[in-house]
């Protein structure tokens, strides 16, 4: 049976025995993705910021259905911090296959009333934290690597004004992820984003003062669930994305459609 064969037939979620690092781990999105990974087999490093006591349930959590968790501390917008988160996954749970950049900031406003520090803010997280976490897993990976990069629809439709900020930061990360994907792609290493659509989260309820707006701009007519872009992670970081690198997978209800 040819190689190609055998990986055909594996399932495509299967992740035991790969270490995953996801940013911003402690809630909505990110507790959903370190979960699913590790209910496929990973073992899962965290970071947080501030959520100390959410990081610590979410590894509970898991722990509880019998994987294994790290929680990290860590503002990965500066340099030394993100080669430590990296270096510790290394050292706690023995390498680094699967990067997620879920860690982001959310803000909208008029452009004329957006501050320097709003703009710095946001570039810093969604930006150069991602650039910063991907360089120094890039330094660790072998064959086979993942890094995936939650990004936003905004992306591919920027609804009305008030979303200039969000919209530059989100777009800069497909440049950013083409690029990972042409450096890293000789030695076997995918880079990803997944664009997630209006989801239920704290951050974004689905029962929040512009939910009806959202719905009403997707083909789906509702939101989507954290365990729908987790589903899609789950996918990309496992044989099936073995083939995907320097694109974005829309999860988004049909809102770019």
């Amino acid at each position: 049976m040819s190689n190609n064969e055998n990986i055909a037939q594996r399932p495509v979620h299967d992740l035991t025995g790969k270490v995953a690092l996801v940013t911003g781990g402690s809630r909505g999105i990110g507790a959903a993705i370190a979960e699913r990974l590790a209910a496929d087999g990973a073992h899962i490093a965290l970071t947080y910021v501030e959520a100390a006591d959410q990081a610590a349930a979410v590894a509970k959590r898991i722990e509880a259905n019998g994987g294994r968790a790290l929680i990290i501390q860590a503002d990965l917008t500066e340099p030394e911090a993100a080669t430590r988160a990296v270096e510790q996954t290394v050292k706690e749970l023995g390498g680094m296959d699967i990067l997620v950049n879920n860690a982001g900031f959310l803000t909208y406003g008029p452009l004329t009333e957006v501050s320097a520090a709003e703009l710095d803010r946001v570039l810093a997280v969604d930006i150069r934290s991602v650039f910063l976490a991907a360089q120094a897993a890039a330094r660790q990976m072998s064959e086979g690597g993942r890094i995936i990069s939650i990004g936003s629809c905004f992306n591919g439709r920027v609804p009305g004004p008030a979303f200039v900020l969000q919209a530059t930061a989100k777009s800069a990360l497909i440049g950013l992820t083409k690029g990972l994907a042409r450096e890293l792609g000789p030695r076997g290493i995918t880079a990803t984003i997944v664009d997630p659509g209006p989801i239920d989260t704290d951050m974004n309820p689905a029962d929040g003062d512009t939910a009806g707006f959202q719905r009403s701009l997707t083909a789906l007519g509702h939101y989507g669930q954290a365990a729908d872009i987790a589903a899609a992670v789950a996918y990309l970081a496992g044989p099936g994305g073995r083939y995907i690198t320097g694109t974005s997978l829309a999860v988004d209800g049909g809102y770019t459609a």
